[in-house]
């Protein structure tokens, strides 16, 4: 049995592994003595200079090192950003997870593509149950998110009361009834909360997120005033506006085509959990489709931040073997368009307009409301919770200090308040609370079925690749008689073309030969490494000079 002693001198940690300073890779770490238990498992889609990487997960190494006490994984939600590193972490730990029905369904789906569908056991837990995971008592919350099924935590600890809000906003009027509960997250601010874990990505923004429903009334607008086909690209996740955009097919009398690999599944397990209405006798194939007039034709379909091989793309630019754009239809782009897709997305828009599309998106209509809460909920929940430290998780850098200045206004000491970033080791004990090292972090890059073999080192090469082009020198020779036998031959790929500018390639042949009887005269050994460094140094100050451009240059050397 833990004596009082061994509580009040064994610290409770509190250690991001993702998702503070950045968006997305959301994981946070409970620890308490032997026992961890982990909060999400998210992953994040590549920034512009990760060239060929798929996603980013987080680095488990500190997990790694103490791999026996790892016992379980809470999820709050199933979006990619929370569960999108599950089969990764699957990998190497064998644990339970614990979520809601929804999040539970998608993970099962996610672990069915990676083969991991006996790796672990599910367990399903609603709004208001609670589970006990060694020293941890967890309650779920219900909160509101652009996801049905979310949740909040409330984490008895023997350090006290961790209050973890998931990504939230407080919606009054919910598509599926079920409103944020701010009242039970209230019960707990009576009690006493130690910690506040607070979502900081809409902290930005002044006053309140508007309701789902106050889309729905933009939506109706739209097919009160639309004659052709309909097509609704919208997060394939977002199951509130599907369900939404299903009522008002219905409504108008229109037929529904799902499009869209991610869709047809999400759609299928909203069906299944009850999630969505939606009989199938209003769902139809593309077979039905060609016999419809337009008018009692509605689309839902993948797409909505221009993702190269999604349907909507693949329609915009005449890649979809089964539909195409045409005069009369009506698109929505049902989401926010994610900061860097801009230019993706409106090249898709140019294009649905050049294919006689009308297209209503964020930047004409309301057609999309957020999923995190604005300032005023912000305040509202720190307003309830009463917690005596505070900590801003879920956001880039400048939403984590907003947020934190946020929290002060509302009374909270700025001693009491922790900008803490991945990796760093927040320690809650019986005299208080405070940030105390850091431990090892980072991001883990998967490209293919290669997961952290891409690092800092190949990402340089593919940036030169990509940016100035390679140059592949061939040649064979003899070093008993120490002539060439063959070449010298060049192969640009990126950097010019042999035709455009035949003199300059021919000019670095004779380079090449130049050196190559340099080099016999100065070395009578004739050393190939001593070769190969000289040509590739000659050709990088030629190219320099001649075109401003400096290239990969890799040497073959054949010694015959």
């Amino acid at each position: 049995m833990i004596t009082e002693e061994q509580i009040n001198s064994t610290p409770l940690k509190i250690i991001p592994l993702g998702g503070l300073g950045e968006i997305g890779l959301n994981m946070m770490v409970l620890e308490y003595g032997d026992t961890i238990v982990l909060i999400d498992a998210g992953l994040m889609f590549p920034e512009d200079d990760m060239l060929g990487i798929d996603i980013v997960i987080p680095d488990f190494s500190y997990l790694k090192q103490k791999r026996a006490n790892v016992r379980a994984l809470v999820v709050t939600h199933g979006h990619e950003d929370h569960i999108g590193a599950i089969p990764f972490l699957l990998r190497e730990f064998e644990i339970p997870i614990y979520g809601t029905p929804l999040t539970l369904a998608l993970i099962k789906e996610k672990l069915k593509e990676h083969n991991l569908s006996t790796r672990t056991e599910l367990n399903t837990v609603l709004p208001r149950e609670t589970i006990e995971l060694g020293p941890f008592h967890m309650e779920f919350i219900q909160v509101c998110h652009s996801i049905p099924d979310g949740v909040g935590l409330a984490i008895h600890t023997p350090q006290g009361m961790v209050i973890h809000s998931g990504d939230f906003k407080i919606d009054n009027t919910p598509i599926d009834g079920k409103r944020f509960d701010l009242a039970h997250f209230g019960s707990y601010g009576e009690r006493g909360v130690k910690v506040l874990l607070s979502d900081s990505t809409n902290v930005e923004r002044p006053g309140h997120t508007l309701s789902e429903r106050d889309v729905g009334e933009t939506l109706r607008d739209v097919f009160q005033s639309s004659t052709g086909r309909i097509m609704v690209a919208v997060f394939a996740s977002n199951l509130h506006r599907i369900q939404q955009v299903i009522h008002l097919a219905r409504a108008f009398g229109r037929r529904i085509l799902l499009n869209g690999r991610s869709m047809v599944l999400n759609v299928r397990i909203g069906r299944q959990l009850g999630t969505l209405d939606f009989p199938p006798e209003e769902e139809i194939n593309f077979a039905e489709l060609n016999r419809l007039p337009d008018s009692q034709v509605l689309l839902l379909t993948t797409g909505s931040q221009g993702e190269p091989m999604s349907a909507l793309s693949r329609m915009a630019f005449e890649g979809h073997k089964k539909l195409k754009i045409k005069q009369g239809d009506t698109v929505i782009l049902s989401s926010k368009f994610i900061p860097g897709n801009e230019r993706t997305i409106h090249n898709i828009i140019n294009r649905l307009y050049r294919h006689g599309a009308e297209v209503i998106h964020e930047q004409v209509r309301d057609i999309h409301v957020s999923g995190h809460a604005y300032q005023e909920e912000l305040k509202t929940l720190i307003s309830v919770v009463k917690p005596r430290y505070f900590i801003p998780i879920h956001g880039e850098y400048r939403h984590l200090v907003k947020h934190k200045q946020l929290a002060m206004t509302m009374g909270i000491p700025q001693e009491n308040c922790f900008l803490v970033e991945d990796g760093h080791i927040v320690s809650i004990d019986e005299e208080g609370a405070r940030v105390m090292g850091q431990v090892e972090t980072g991001r883990t890059l998967v490209d293919g079925k290669g997961v952290g073999d891409v690092e800092g080192l190949v990402l340089r090469d593919r940036r030169h690749l990509s940016e100035d082009g390679l140059v592949i020198a061939t040649l064979v020779i003899n070093k008993q008689t120490r002539s060439i036998l063959s070449g010298p031959d060049l192969l640009s790929k990126g950097f010019i073309h042999e035709d455009s500018k035949p003199e300059v390639l021919d000019s670095a042949k004779h380079i090449i030969t130049e050196v190559f009887h340099r080099i016999i005269q100065d070395d009578f050994e004739l050393d190939c490494s001593l070769l190969q460094a000289e040509i590739k140094r000659e050709l990088k100050r030629f190219f320099n000079r001649i075109l401003y451009r400096r290239p990969v240059i890799y040497v073959l050397l054949t010694d015959i």
